[in-house]
């Protein structure tokens, strides 16, 4: 039967169209934020199982003695075979810190949410020194409000009560977890104590903080990694910066200059920071790998120094025998002009500098074609 709208009842008022678009924005709004929501917490309740596991394991594990010290770095290895995302050993040792400081979460527990053997573990967690007289922010909450990212960030703070201080104030703003790394860093629980005003101090705080959105859940790496999900799909600032980036991949493997494509949105880990490298080639005459950074803005001088980190991180880590220093390629553009500059990494052959400059585009040739791009994929 074909379908044929009924006439609104006096119950069903009739929406124009104005209110049909700003109804399914709404429906929109909500859903994607129910939908991360969702995400994050079954995150954060398997990461808390894992650890959970751990020390169950270092308790009361059969063949434990055969692992001993060993038992992470073993752990994290087999998992790695078994392409489980995010089971490194630092983060087998997060999870497990995970498990040991918030024993509330166990009240959220449920047989669809984990492994019914977890739920069976009844060994104590002793509180920490000093969090007795410290009232614990329920486990629902916790879970409803913070990232597994905004735990990471306040499992570093060894305070209990300031690390209590932050979920609060944390969960009362609905931080992002960049929001919440800002906080810490500006040292606003030192300030707070110190200042004479803590009702002021704290509007200031929330007035300028970052708000935590769907949008920037989905791009959170333990989230993707978890979905498992590739970094071109949640990474990319813009649709423009996706054009851009395509068309500047197309022209340098047409330059014919040695150019070999490796990666897309490259993810590397430097110590506990995740970096994506916009494109990265090997050059095949050069032999060293050229990592290409492109920003959507003005010069600044920590874009510069952001890919610098990049080349010296490929340096170390990615280099083969036989492989010169790699370097970096950072283009700016803006509305009205372009800039392009070389990283380097501290190169002190200066014979391997001379020829990478006659082997890589021009400065003015990449200028000219980001300013003709540009304004190509911007419509202007």
């Amino acid at each position: 039967m074909p379908y044929r709208p009924t006439s609104p009842t006096p119950a069903q008022p009739a929406l124009d169209f104005t209110a049909l678009v700003a109804a399914i924005q709404q429906v929109q709004t909500l859903s994607a934020a129910a939908a991360s929501r969702a995400v994050n917490v079954q995150l954060t309740l398997r990461n808390w199982a894992i650890g959970a596991y751990i020390h169950h394991y270092e308790l009361h594990g059969a063949d434990r003695a055969d692992y001993g010290d060993r038992l992470l770095p073993r752990l994290a290895e087999r998992l790695g075979k078994e392409n489980i995302a995010r089971t490194q050993e630092r983060e087998l040792r997060r999870y497990r810190a995970f498990y040991l400081t918030y024993p509330q979460i166990r009240e959220s527990l449920s047989p669809e949410s984990v492994p019914a053997m977890v739920l069976e573990f009844r060994e104590s967690v002793s509180p920490k020194s000093g969090t007795a007289l410290i009232k614990a922010v329920e486990g629902r909450k916790l879970l409803e409000s913070l990232s597994f990212s905004h735990f990471a960030e306040l499992l570093a703070i060894e305070d209990p009560f300031k690390r209590t201080f932050y979920e609060v104030e944390c969960i009362r703003g609905n931080w992002s977890v960049r929001a919440l790394q800002r906080q810490i860093s500006s040292l606003y629980f030192e300030r707070s104590g110190l200042s004479q005003d803590k009702d002021k101090l704290s509007a200031m705080a929330h007035a300028t903080a970052e708000q935590a959105s769907p949008q920037l859940a989905i791009r959170d790496p333990y989230v993707f990694e978890f979905l498992g999900l590739k970094p071109t799909e949640t990474m990319a600032e813009s649709d423009l910066e996706q054009a851009m980036l395509a068309n500047l991949q197309e022209f340098l493997l047409e330059l014919g200059h040695g150019f070999c494509l490796e990666a897309r949105q490259k993810s590397i880990l430097i110590g506990q920071t995740r970096g994506f490298v916009d494109l990265v080639f090997y050059h095949r005459i050069l032999r060293c790998h050229v990592l290409v950074e492109l920003k959507l803005d003005t010069f600044r001088h920590e874009h510069i120094g952001q890919l610098n980190t990049y080349v010296a991180w490929f340096r170390k880590n990615m280099m083969q025998p036989g492989d010169n220093p790699p370097v970096g390629l950072l283009l700016c553009t803006g509305k009205d002009h372009a800039l392009v500059e070389y990283a380097l990494s501290s190169m002190s052959d200066r014979l391997f500098v001379s020829k990478y400059q006659l082997e890589l585009p021009s400065k003015e040739l990449l200028q000219q074609f980001l300013d003709d791009k540009f304004k190509e994929v911007n419509g202007a």
